[in-house]
């Protein structure tokens, strides 16, 4: 008999920016709207299933759609209700994800952005395929 071994890759379409900072998650947009120019507007919390039990964490989350490239942005809370959305970055307090396309000239220029911001103290960007728990980016 025939063994037949399925593999898969996530896909892993989008880019993702951690951001560093002291403030709630509300100021850091309102800043990050003044400096790129964008409008961030809350989300309904995003529930994830990390202890895998009956309750999931909820985290704060934020959407801006782009749509001269129809991109969307979503920044989102690391620390949620009850853990973290990505146990291994510790330090990280905020993810700026990007879906769909964006020119890495805009990526680098809005880096930048967000690094003048002085209430972030870093904006990096992360290679998604590097995450342990990057499944929980997926929604």
């Amino acid at each position: 008999m025939n063994k037949r071994i399925l593999k898969f890759e996530i896909d892993l379409d989008f880019v993702l920016i951690a951001v560093t900072s002291s403030l709630k998650d509300y100021r850091i947009c309102y800043y990050i709207n003044k400096q790129l120019n964008f409008n961030f507007v809350r989300q309904q919390d995003l529930a994830v299933d990390i202890h895998h039990s009956n309750d999931p964490v909820l985290f704060s989350i934020f959407h801006h759609y782009w749509e001269a490239s129809e991109t969307d942005f979503y920044f989102i809370a690391n620390r949620g209700s009850d853990g973290l959305l990505i146990p291994e970055m510790r330090g990280v307090d905020y993810f700026l994800m990007i879906k769909n396309y964006i020119d890495p000239k805009d990526l680098d220029t809005m880096i930048t952005q967000l690094n003048k911001i002085t209430e972030i103290v870093a904006a990096v960007k992360i290679d998604p395929k590097k995450i342990k728990s990057r499944e929980n980016l997926l929604f």
